[in-house]
């Protein structure tokens, strides 16, 4: 029997939102070092931190122990992907170079005898038209060679501070769930698949559409879900300390 396969995201590490759980970092990484040598893939969805972005010379510190324990999961046999998100779209080659994890934007997997489509979700939604026109702005190269030009220190400082912002600005807006279940069908048919797993939206769940599947694992923040894929099967987990 296959190992199952597990998906997470959003975790947003980095900060600590209204009601985040403690010590979320931690317990992240305890999962994940208890998926050693146990499972065959781990696909985090994107937002993994609230802000990523890699210098010539410069890794975040705070993060040392995930980075080690993912390298610990690629030593130990697991496929690890990492996805950019909307908060961690700027990898360079640290994870794939030094961790051993595979960084992507979209990702098609074979697992189990089922083809699996992932990406984080980010701009999917026809309602999400202003990030779509910030992200834009972001990718622009000029922009990020700008960016590049900031100390580390306070370019983190300054990332957090619109972070901070922009998580306000959006924390009544509403989420149209249909939006990305519609988006998700035509993803399934268009890269010849059964299921579509991404995240973005924070909610768990797990639903039927007229092509196949969509599953998204919730976030990493208060409720500390994930997707378990085995025997062919999705469910929703939550970890409890």
């Amino acid at each position: 029997m296959e190992k199952p396969a597990y998906f997470l995201g959003d975790a947003h590490l980095g900060v600590e939102p209204p009601g985040a759980v403690p010590y979320r970092e931690n317990l992240l990484i305890e999962l994940l070092r208890s998926w050693k040598g146990a499972a065959s893939h781990v696909v985090i969805l994107g937002d993994l931190f609230e802000f990523w972005y890699e210098y010539r010379y410069y890794v975040n510190k705070e993060h040392f122990h995930l980075f080690r324990v993912l390298a610990e999961l690629v030593e130990s046999g697991v496929q690890v992907h990492l996805l950019r998100g909307n908060h961690d779209f700027a990898y360079g080659d640290f994870f794939p170079k030094n961790l051993g994890v595979q960084v992507s934007s979209n990702l098609k997997l074979d697992i189990q005898g089922k083809k699996v489509f992932f990406t984080h979700g980010d701009g999917v939604a026809r309602s999400d038209w202003s990030y779509r026109v910030f992200r834009k702005i972001l990718n622009n190269p000029l922009n990020q060679w700008l960016f590049r030009q900031i100390h580390p220190d306070w370019g983190m400082a300054l990332a957090r501070l619109v972070g901070r912002r922009s998580r306000k600005f959006g924390a009544d807006r509403e989420i149209k769930l249909d939006e990305y279940l519609t988006w998700a069908a035509r993803a399934i048919e268009k890269n010849n698949c059964q299921i579509c797993v991404h995240g973005h939206h924070h909610i768990p769940g797990i639903w039927s559409v007229k092509t196949g599947s969509v599953a998204s694992p919730g976030e990493w923040i208060k409720k500390l879900t994930y997707l378990k894929f085995e025997a062919g099967e999705l469910s929703i987990e939550e970890f409890k300390k």
